[in-house]
């Protein structure tokens, strides 16, 4: 038998602290309080410390499931998610999750192992050896690095938080040398002592971290915005996803300029439902596009503007015909993949405070409620009964279950929702619909998002898509969690499907051969309802949305009432 490990003869040679116990300690200043991991040989030595804090540790069940985790977290809760991942195939693996969260500007930690600092590079066939790990990786990242020694630990961590909070965020990868996670660190400067309360050490935290902000606006750049709104006749208002905590001056604004107002899919529940300003998120359909397109000028605010939120049936009609007039945190977004005629870097809730202190004094009429009622007219008249149907469905469950979180794969109901689903709060409706669109998103990402927020969750998947993660199901159920998955049943990969008929294709690798989901989610720990009408959902949810395990609520996509609740479905309610 191969011995892995061996125990030092003379314990003295032990170290007081090692910097793998160091760094569970900065990261808990830092404010981490979960992280997803799957312990390896490479990484057992990162865990030594975890029990001498209140770091939570949650085990998924493969190492994209742990990056979709820390993902679904951190748009739940808006708290950093963190993994533990070991060298080689656990950072091949873990790669999906952080392309999806840099394609949706998601933060995330993702420390690693890697080989022996004599060793790394060798390209000897060392255990989990890969020819550059680290250049690799940070293709998928805002940035990576290595800790060579122990001293530059507390820089490193530092850095990645600065990043977080003070620029457009995203995944960043941190990877040690085994022998430098078991080095001497005894030396290092620790974290500062905070005593007291949990609550009093959390202000305190907050107080000594360093204070790092993403950019204020140029005054002048804001009053130039004040001076060309107050020439345009038809403006229109585009929130995105870089807004989703931004607080109630972001309803105001829209009220102030008094225009037609989009928001993405991250951005849902930016504005509520019935606002008579909001168009949701229908720019991709023909009655929202035509409002932008006619309109004379165009403030887009923490939005990239890309085609998986303005032109999700990719036929290259989305157009800006007005004034561009953006306002984003990177400096790169400000002019791709449109050019801006003003550009404003700038955090998103200081820009939009600043504007609305402006206005305040301006009385700008440009009778746009009027354009929304036409254009949601002209909407509702093009509602096929499919998205009615689905829509009602996810609306129908939003209002039973309060303060409930939906998050998605790539399926029906979330292409629906996408369009006529209107969320009540922001971090109620996400998925990876968008951006780098994977599929297989929708489970972990909701197992992460229960964890981060305590409220209850609803992830959206397809028999198809939920194949390539269903294994993170038992973890679901090891931390009694009552997540309630809405499995979509279309016998394969419907949308792909679709395409493909449409198309004149022949249909190959699209009718692949569907699981029985009761056997396979008892086998997992999980419960099982087959919903074949209004009422049992809804004394379903009931039974289950407190309990103390997951399940499956399979629907088939031809159930008749679906249909039948599409009927009295009426969107931006």
């Amino acid at each position: 038998m191969t011995q892995l490990t061996q125990m030092p003869s003379d314990l003295s040679t032990v170290p007081s602290l090692t910097c793998g116990e160091l760094l569970v300690q900065w990261l808990e200043y830092y404010g981490v309080e979960t992280v997803f991991g799957i312990p390896g040989v490479h990484t057992v030595e990162l865990y030594r410390g975890l029990p001498n804090t209140d770091i939570r540790h949650v085990t998924p069940r493969h190492e994209q499931g742990a990056g979709f985790m820390a993902d679904g977290y951190y748009r739940a809760s808006g708290k950093i998610g963190v993994c533990f991942i070991i060298t080689g195939p656990g950072m091949t693996n873990i790669m999906t999750a952080m392309a999806q969260a840099l394609a949706d500007s998601i933060p995330m930690l993702v420390i690693s192992s890697v080989n022996k600092v004599k060793d790394t590079g060798s390209e000897e066939g060392h255990l989990h050896e890969l020819h550059d790990q680290q250049g690799m990786v940070s293709k998928v990242a805002l940035t990576s690095k290595t800790i060579w020694q122990p001293e530059s630990l507390p820089k490193v961590i530092a850095e990645a938080f600065a990043l977080f909070n003070g620029a457009r965020p995203g995944p960043v990868h941190i990877q040690l040398p085994i022998d430098v996670i078991t080095a001497d660190a005894s030396h290092v400067a620790k974290p500062p002592s905070i005593n007291g309360s949990k609550a009093s050490q959390a202000s305190n935290i907050a107080l000594t971290l360093p204070q790092v902000m993403r950019p204020l606006p140029n005054p002048a750049q804001l009053d130039l915005i004040v001076e060309t709104l107050k020439a345009a006749k038809n403006p229109v208002l585009l929130y995105g996803g870089g807004c989703v905590d931004v607080d109630s001056s972001a309803q105001k604004l829209a009220e102030l300029i008094d225009a037609p107002t989009f928001l993405t899919i991250n951005a849902k529940g930016l504005l509520p439902p019935a606002h008579p300003l909001s168009l949701g998120s229908n720019q991709s359909l023909a009655a929202g596009r035509a409002v932008i397109t006619e309109a004379d000028l165009v403030l887009a605010i923490g939005t990239e503007l890309g085609e998986t939120d303005y032109d999700v049936f990719f036929n290259g009609e989305f157009k800006i015909n007005g004034t561009l007039i953006r306002i984003d945190c990177d400096a790169q977004q400000l002019h791709r993949p449109f050019r801006a005629d003003i550009a404003v870097l700038s955090d998103a809730q200081m820009a939009v405070s600043g504007l609305c202190t402006r206005l305040e004094s301006q009385e700008l009429n440009n009778q746009a409620a009027v354009r929304v009622a036409e254009a949601k007219q002209a909407l509702l008249a093009d509602m096929t009964p499919d998205f009615a149907g689905q829509n009602a469905l996810l609306q129908l469950i939003r209002d039973e279950v309060k303060d409930v979180i939906f998050v998605g794969d790539s399926t029906q109901t979330v292409y629906s929702g996408n369009l006529g689903f209107e969320a009540l709060a922001t971090r109620r409706w996400f998925n990876s619909s968008t951006g780098f669109g994977t599929l297989g998103y929708g489970l972990p990402a909701a197992i992460g998002a229960m964890v981060g927020s305590k409220s209850p969750v609803v992830s959206l998947m397809g028999d198809g898509g939920i194949q390539f993660t269903i294994a993170e199901l038992i973890c679901a159920a090891e931390l009694e969690l009552p997540l309630i998955v809405l499995l979509w049943n279309n016998q394969g990969y419907g949308e792909i499907r679709r395409y493909m008929e449409e198309g004149g294709l022949p249909l190959i690798g699209v009718n692949i051969k569907t699981p029985n989901f009761e056997p396979l989610a008892a086998g997992f720990g999980a419960g099982y309802r087959r919903i074949t009408d209004k009422q049992q959902l809804l004394e379903a949810l009931k039974k289950d949305i407190n309990g103390k395990q997951p399940i499956i609520y399979e629907i088939d996509e031809t159930d008749a009432f679906i249909a039948e609740m599409g009927q009295s479905f009426t969107c931006f309610s």
